[in-house]
């Protein structure tokens, strides 16, 4: 397998407010592992493991308002690919190369 299989091309994009957690910056091209090791075995990247990953290398501030109990909190919609994520399998949606996945924030106010 050559080096670019081993990794997926991810576009993400920020919107309703939640660009500000992401050093004010809307659109996000990524690399990631196509495959991640979970307790020893490896298994596909989903969304789950992409979650993280923008928590841990891309957020800049106040995580709360990102995720909660492990997940995206309540009030931020998720595209993959323009489809609703809850269509998709939520978390457990395996990425794809080229996947674009979108996190809205529904929540207005403060």
């Amino acid at each position: 397998m050559s080096n670019s299989e081993n990794f997926l091309a991810i576009r993400v994009e920020f919107g309703g407010g939640l660009e500000l957690l992401f050093s004010n910056q809307r659109s996000h091209k990524l690399k990631i592992p196509a495959n991640i090791s979970k307790n020893s075995v490896g298994k596909p990247a989903d969304i789950d493991y992409l979650i993280h990953h923008l928590r841990d290398n891309l957020l800049k501030e106040r995580k709360e308002l990102f995720m909660e109990k492990d997940t995206v909190r309540p009030g931020i919609l998720v595209l993959i690919n323009d489809t609703d994520w809850e269509l998709e399998g939520e978390g457990d949606y395996i990425l794809q190369n080229n996947d674009e996945i979108v996190f809205i924030s529904t929540l207005h106010g403060g």
